[in-house]
């Protein structure tokens, strides 16, 4: 596993008794490549392991950005998201990762958190949201999915109707939207998000660590299945990426014009 101080794509620090992931490229809207996949599951498995941690906070760094989802540029570019030490994309490890870890997580949306970001912020515990903060889903403009958690999840969260207009109408809605749709929790001024989340992160160390335990397992025990709609899904998106319709949205994209999919009704 890789060790916090080899991370390139993401940076890892205990505050108190808390762990802050940081997702750590903002030039590309801190939108993750393979590497930064092994990195956030290195950091969360890390803090699942560390005593001192009671909970962790997941963040992207600037002000522009939570995470944009996967690097669709790479994508474009290379064909895929890049090498990883196992040589396996693993975003499905990294969703169960923190659905699996028994200590809470806390997203502090700092910007837009579009595509599999979208995911990461839906799969956290608690969100806690910047009024200058987006949310929404890019994937069948960029072909690309997620029919496992990141649909499936989401629609636990938001009610179907809401899931539905998400993912097929891939608009932006902004913090107070979200809000009142039940994605966030909180919304508070740019300045003072983090210090929400670490007011969160504060109250939950004063709580029974097993207590929390029992109740994220629990909560989670109604959804689990959905892993198994997300193993259908990704193999499905491991084949549907390598065809020319998955490849006019990264082309698309990576060129800056509307995609044409005309051809694949």
């Amino acid at each position: 596993m890789i060790k916090p101080e080899e991370f390139t794509d993401v940076s890892y620090e205990v505050e108190e008794s808390w762990a802050v992931v940081t997702i750590d490229r903002p030039e590309r809207y801190n939108s993750f490549r393979g590497r930064t996949v092994d990195e956030l599951i290195a950091a969360f498995k890390h803090a699942w392991a560390d005593e001192r941690v009671a909970c962790v906070i997941l963040t992207g760094a600037g002000d522009k950005a939570f995470c944009a989802g996967g690097d669709v540029k790479e994508r474009a570019q290379t064909g895929s998201y890049g090498p990883t030490e196992s040589g396996l994309f693993e975003i499905q490890q990294l969703h169960q990762t923190m659905r699996d870890m028994p200590k809470p997580t806390i997203a502090a949306v700092n910007g837009v958190a579009a595509g599999g970001g979208h995911v990461l912020h839906v799969l956290c515990d608690l969100s806690v949201a910047s009024e200058t903060a987006r949310f929404g889903q890019s994937g069948p403009r960029v072909g690309s999915f997620d029919a496992g958690f990141g649909s499936a999840y989401l629609a636990r969260v938001v009610g179907e109707k809401r899931a539905r207009q998400i993912w097929f109408l891939l608009d932006l809605y902004d913090a107070q939207t979200a809000e009142r749709w039940g994605l966030v929790n909180d919304v508070v001024a740019p300045e003072e998000l983090m210090d929400k989340a670490r007011e969160y992160a504060r109250k939950i160390s004063a709580l029974s660590p097993t207590a929390l335990r029992f109740l994220k397992h629990s909560f989670n025990a109604d959804s689990d299945h959905m892993q198994g709609l997300g193993n259908i899904a990704f193999a499905g998106l491991d084949l549907f990426v390598q065809m020319p319709e998955a490849k006019e949205g990264a082309n698309a994209f990576a060129e800056k014009r509307a995609p044409d999919f005309s051809p694949w009704r």
